[in-house]
């Protein structure tokens, strides 16, 4: 996650998450989410002279960005429009078997929040898309104006964990009814007059949640992490480092469960008779807490308040 200021800002977390990865000269890394090329500049930096970078984001337009910024390290460097999912196949395509560390950001980056043509923002009023790959996918759009409304109820708590999802769904039904929506502001101010006024309203708008659901709905981010997820260990070397920051409880939620239990001596089934994992972990954790960004980064990024940043080692 960027601040919009300017190509140059330090992304969310970046010192300590490029700390944690141990990078050196000859290693092999990936950057699953390059956004503004923050992380990725900084692993090229650290791992200087001969580390290598694979860098991937389904946004078509970061891709091109990153490369415009990072033109210097281009002979160090290989971007790949792509999700951070799909790694295993873009690693096979370059001829690589294992890689010495893997940094993700999962959050959204304020090229796209800042950008009302990409339509991620309640306070920029734009087209109702949302899509982080624009050539393809439902919008945003789609779902609000299609889903039946105990269905758009269930995106808006699940993802969001708005309390007030069944109230925002029933009173986007009724406006779609007489009109389908199709920009952001329409949608927010809708939201806003269904959701009662409480102390953090002045503080965060109320459609602050109901946005974030809608779009971890259409791009199917849960289902991307938990792909990666499932497959992460395989492509990292013996010693290779996985740093991921979240920014939803629910994705760092999927990280903890899925890095703990690498990190358990025994995987076995609670009800197994014996032990047939040999009683080795497969991961060790870096940090035994997860860290949060450092108050006065808060301060200068109010952005960065909800980051969590773990951190593990392939045994």
């Amino acid at each position: 996650m960027n601040s919009p200021n300017s190509l140059e800002h330090v992304p969310v977390m970046r010192d300590p998450a490029v700390e944690l990865l141990g990078c050196r000269s000859g290693g092999v890394y990936v950057d699953g989410t390059i956004g503004g090329g923050g992380y990725a500049e900084a692993i090229l930096d650290a791992s200087a002279p001969d580390g290598f970078l694979i860098g991937l984001d389904w946004d078509g337009d970061a891709i091109d960005r990153v490369r415009r910024r990072l033109d210097r390290f281009r002979e160090r460097l290989v971007l790949e429009r792509a999700s951070f999912a799909d790694l295993p196949i873009i690693l096979k395509r370059l001829n690589i078997v294992t890689v010495d560390g893997i940094v993700l950001d999962l959050g959204i980056s304020s090229y796209q929040l800042d950008d009302p043509l990409r339509g991620f923002s309640f306070s920029l009023d734009g087209p109702l898309d949302m899509r982080m790959d624009r050539s393809r996918g439902e919008t945003a759009a789609d779902l609000v104006n299609s889903l039946p409304e105990k269905e758009l109820a269930d995106v808006i708590y699940r993802f969001g964990e708005e309390r007030w999802s069944r109230r925002i769904a029933g009173a986007i039904v009724a406006r779609r009814k007489q009109q389908p929506f199709s920009r952001t502001g329409e949608l927010a101010e809708l939201i806003r007059g269904a959701v009662p006024k409480t102390r953090d309203s002045a503080r965060i708008h109320p459609a602050t949640r109901s946005f974030q659901a809608l779009r971890l709905a259409v791009n199917r981010e849960q289902d991307a992490l938990g792909r990666f997820l499932d497959g992460a260990l395989e492509v990292l070397k013996p010693g290779g480092r996985l740093c991921i920051v979240s920014f939803h409880s629910l994705e760092d939620r999927m990280v903890k469960v899925k890095f703990r239990e690498w990190a358990r001596s025994c995987r076995c089934p609670a009800d197994a008779i014996q032990c047939r994992c040999e009683g080795k972990p497969l991961g060790r954790l870096l940090v035994r807490k997860v860290l949060r960004p450092a108050p006065e980064e808060v301060e200068s990024n109010p952005r960065a308040r909800s980051a969590r940043l773990r951190a593990v080692e392939k045994c």
